[in-house]
């Protein structure tokens, strides 16, 4: 089977690259230089020439703060290219597995994990135009698993993880907000599930919006002070403070703890726990 790749160049498409590295099924990793999703006859073309069966999205516009002021592409990039690939797939009789976000919730709604039925209503363009994405997708009527994450991280690209083994290492004191409360996603994890699906041919019949994080609750504080921990940069010191201390032009998820239930029901899987899948990636990071 044919398997497309966008977004490969990304922290979740290099993890699929790592999975799928002895898989019997044909991969194909494609970035906007070998595949420009916004151009729906490229799209098209480029599933039929290859008789692609599956599309993984992994390509998005992930900057939250600069949406807002580049609303347009956000909207190209993460709901009509989504509306490309799910056509073009559709054509072919084929599946698309599409990246989504926690963002799509928004604002407070409370201290209860997200479950995948919860009304969504979110506070900013990109978790705005990701929703679009996700009705693209419905309007659509392709075969299709949603995947909605959070706070993602692996050692690919620029992310929060990397981000403060620098910080903690470089400066004597650091200030972040514990007001904000979700779970870290090694993207890792996040790749292995997903190619775990096709490789099993899960798809069929399992066609929905699935949640999926790490295990367990933290805020930045609390991921912060795990990150320094276990890469022995001790000589930090790290304080919490309030989001309202790092203006953004965004109003960021108090709340955003994704329940798993129902991935982990449907396709049988023990999700990692956060402290644990960190470890591996820090692990990696330095060796």
């Amino acid at each position: 089977m044919n398997i497309l790749i966008t977004g490969a160049n990304g922290q979740l498409g290099n993890c699929m690259r790592i999975a799928s590295n002895h898989s019997k099924d044909n991969y194909i990793f494609t970035d906007v230089a070998e595949l420009d999703i916004t151009d729906a006859d490229a799209v098209a073309k480029a599933v039929k020439d290859n008789d692609v069966k599956v599309i993984v999205n992994c390509a998005a516009y992930t900057n939250v703060d600069k949406a807002e002021s580049d609303a347009e592409f956000a909207e190209i990039l993460n709901a009509k290219a989504v509306r490309n690939l799910a056509e073009a797939v559709k054509a072919n009789d084929g599946t698309l597995i599409h990246i989504s976000t926690d963002y799509v919730f928004g604002g407070s709604l409370g201290n209860t994990p997200r479950t995948e039925e919860e009304p969504v209503n979110p506070t900013g363009v990109y978790g705005l135009t990701k929703l679009h994405g996700e009705n693209q997708i419905a309007q659509s009527g392709v075969k299709a698993l949603i995947f909605r994450t959070a706070w993602l991280y692996s050692e690919y690209g620029k992310n929060f993880v990397k981000t403060m083994l620098n910080l903690t290492s470089t400066n004597p004191r650091l200030n972040v907000v514990f007001d904000q409360v979700g779970t870290p996603t090694y993207a890792q994890d996040l790749a292995d599930t997903i190619f775990s699906i096709i490789e099993n041919r899960r798809m069929d019949g399992n066609e929905g919006t699935y949640h999926y994080s790490n295990e367990g609750v933290c805020s930045w504080y609390d991921f912060t002070k795990m990150i320094a921990e276990i890469s022995n940069n001790n000589n930090c010191d790290i304080q919490p403070c309030h989001s309202d201390e790092f203006p953004s032009p965004v109003t960021r998820p108090s709340y955003s703890v994704l329940d798993k239930t129902k991935v982990k029901n449907t396709f049988d899987i023990k999700v990692p726990y956060w402290t644990d899948s960190l470890k591996k990636c820090i692990k990696n990071l330095t060796l």
